[in-house]
C-alpha cells in the first residue's frame, strides 16, 4: 500500500510542477484527460487549470449539485472540479477539496484564491479528516482507482455523507478481465489503469460500503496501441501491453447513502 501511494504521489507531484500528467513517460495518456468539459463550464476558469486536470470525466455534470450544498472533492488536484462545483452550490454552499499531494494543494490554492466558498485539506481518501455525516455530495475524478485500498476509500465516502447524500465519481474501470501483469505495474497504477476495478466489482464494493441506487455508466472505451503502451508502461510485458488495448473505459459511478427511518431530506 505504501509503495503504491508513494509512487502515485511522486508522479502527481511531478505532474503538478510541469502542468501535465503525461510528459515523456505518459505520452497522451490515451487521451483520457481530454474533452471532458464543455467550454461554457470553463468560462472564467483560471488560465491553465484544465491542463492540470488529470481526470477521466466530469463528475460535477452528473452530480445534480444544488445551491447551499456542501461538497467534498476527493483528490481535488489543481481544483478544476472544485471551481465548477463552487458556482453550482453558490455563496451559501461550500466545496472542500482533499488531496494527499502538497504540490497539487498549492496549485489549487492559487487557482481558487478568489473563491470564498472553498476549503482545501491535506490528507488521504482512505482516512478523510472530516466529521461523520458532514457533507451532502462526494465527488472524485479518476482518483479512487489510484487508491491501494478502495474499499476503505468508499467506506470513508459513505461515512462523511449525510443520510440521503450522493456519491458521484468519474473513474476508470476494466470491461474485461486482465492479467496480474497489469495489476503489478506501478507505471500503470499512476496512469489510472492498473488500479481500475472491474465494473461489477466496483458496484459490489459500493454496496458493501452501504450505498444504495448504485450504477456504473460507461462513457468512453480507450484504445491503447502497443507503441504507446511500450513508451508509457515500460515495466509491462509485451502480452500485457497488447492486453490493455480496449480493456479500459471511463465511467460515471453513482450511489446514495440511504435515509434512516424518519429522516427527511
Amino acid at each position: 500500500m505504501d509503495d503504491v501511494r508513494r509512487y502515485v504521489r511522486e508522479q502527481y507531484s511531478a505532474a503538478a510542477r510541469r502542468g501535465s500528467c503525461c510528459g515523456p513517460d505518459h505520452p497522451g495518456l490515451i487521451n483520457m484527460t481530454r474533452s471532458n468539459y464543455d467550454r461554457s463550464e470553463l468560462e472564467g476558469a483560471p488560465a491553465g487549470i484544465e491542463a492540470r486536470s488529470f481526470g477521466c470525466g466530469n463528475p460535477v455534470e452528473h452530480a445534480g449539485l444544488l445551491p447551499g450544498e456542501t461538497v467534498l472533492d476527493l483528490g481535488c488536484g489543481a481544483g478544476l472540479d472544485m471551481f465548477i462545483a463552487s458556482r453550482a452550490v453558490g455563496p451559501e454552499g461550500r466545496v472542500i477539496g482533499l488531496d494527499m499531494t502538497g504540490e497539487m494543494l498549492v496549485a489549487a490554492a492559487e487557482n481558487l484564491r478568489e473563491l470564498k466558498n472553498v476549503t482545501l485539506v491535506g490528507g488521504f481518501i482512505e482516512e478523510i479528516p472530516l466529521a461523520d455525516e458532514s457533507v451532502d455530495v462526494v465527488l472524485s475524478n479518476c482518483v479512487i482507482n489510484l487508491s491501494p485500498d478502495k474499499s476503505a476509500a468508499l467506506g470513508e465516502a459513505f461515512r462523511v455523507l449525510r443520510p440521503g447524500g450522493r456519491l458521484c465519481v468519474a473513474d476508470t474501470v476494466f470491461i474485461r478481465p486482465v492479467s496480474e501483469d497489469i495489476a503489478g505495474s506501478l507505471a500503470a497504477w499512476s496512469g489510472c489503469i492498473a488500479g481500475a476495478l472491474q465494473e461489477d466489482d466496483y458496484l459490489e464494493r459500493m454496496k458493501t460500503a452501504g450505498f444504495s441506487d448504485v450504477e456504473v455508466r460507461r462513457m468512453k472505451v480507450y484504445a491503447v496501441p502497443e507503441a504507446l503502451a511500450s513508451m508509457a508502461f515500460p515495466d509491462l510485458s509485451e502480452s500485457g501491453r497488447r492486453e490493455m488495448d480496449g480493456a479500459l473505459a471511463s465511467a460515471i459511478i453513482k450511489g446514495r447513502r440511504p435515509l434512516r427511518d424518519g429522516d427527511v431530506i
